[in-house]
Formats: structure tokens, C-alpha cells, sequence
């Protein structure tokens, strides 16, 4: 009997590995626990192929939605919003600009920006020039201008 069986994992599984990866496993873990469960399949060549061809489109999608990212990254970098505000004595504002009006103003430029992706550590309580940080994905970071005016 072999000391060990090559199976493809449908999930993951703690202490074995992830969803999608080819492992050795010995035969009677796979055959009483990692197959009945659904787990795991024999790795026979049309589920690796399966999986190979799997993971190419997975990356073929992860290369698409990067230069998508990359290509809203450049129009947040170009765009600079104004924001007028009423202000008192010593140019304090009356109230701030939060992340939801940034949001409203930057839909209105035509730019689809999701107020949670923006890294705004408080609401902007003073007049000027601010530069917001973007995340739109993990390794893609563009940078918003927003300069808050006197009414």
C-alpha cells in the first residue's frame, strides 16, 4: 500500500492547506475524513487540469481588475476637488467636510469613489489643501486632492 495519496483540496483545511492545492496525504486520512466530507478529490489528471486551469483564469481575472484599478487610479490623481465652505473668526469652519461629501463631489466630477476606501484619519476642519489617501486595491493607491475654500 502507498505511504501516501495525492489528492486536489475542494476547501481548505487547517493544518493540510488551501482550496485548490495538490497535497500528499496519507491514504486513510483521505479515504475516511478528506473524502466523504467533500473536502478533498483523488487527484487524478482532469482535476488537476481542472485546477491548473482554474488558477489561470483566476489570474487572468486579478490582472484585469488591477489595471482597471490602475486606470481610476490615474483620473483620482488628475482630479482636484474644491469644496466651499462657510467659515468664522480665524477661518475655523462651520462644521467639516467628511468623507461622504468628498464621496458626493468626486460622483458629480464623474468618478466613482467609495468613502471607505478612503483613508481620512478625521473630517477636514479647516481651510486648505488636503491630500487623501485611496486604497482602491491592495498593492493600487491613488491620491486625492481636496481643497476646502471661504464661502
Amino acid at each position: 500500500m502507498a505511504a501516501t495519496l495525492q489528492v486536489v483540496l475542494q476547501s481548505d483545511v487547517a493544518n493540510v492547506g488551501k482550496s485548490g492545492e495538490l497535497v500528499k496525504v496519507r491514504p486513510g486520512f483521505a479515504r475516511n475524513y478528506l473524502i466523504p466530507r467533500s473536502l478533498a478529490v483523488p487527484a487524478t489528471t482532469a482535476a488537476v487540469n481542472r485546477i491548473n486551469h482554474e488558477k489561470a483564469v483566476a489570474v487572468a481575472k486579478a490582472d484585469k481588475a488591477k489595471k482597471e484599478a490602475q486606470g481610476v487610479a490615474e483620473k483620482i490623481n488628475g482630479l482636484k476637488l474644491t469644496m466651499a465652505r462657510s467659515v468664522g473668526e480665524d477661518d475655523r469652519l462651520f462644521g467639516s467636510v467628511t468623507a461622504k461629501e468628498i464621496e458626493s463631489a468626486a460622483k458629480a466630477a464623474g468618478i466613482e469613489i467609495d468613502r471607505k476606501k478612503m483613508h481620512l484619519a478625521e473630517p477636514l476642519k479647516a481651510l486648505g489643501t488636503f491630500e487623501i489617501p485611496v486604497k482602491l486595491m491592495t498593492d493600487v493607491t491613488a491620491t486625492l486632492k481636496v481643497e476646502v475654500v471661504k464661502k
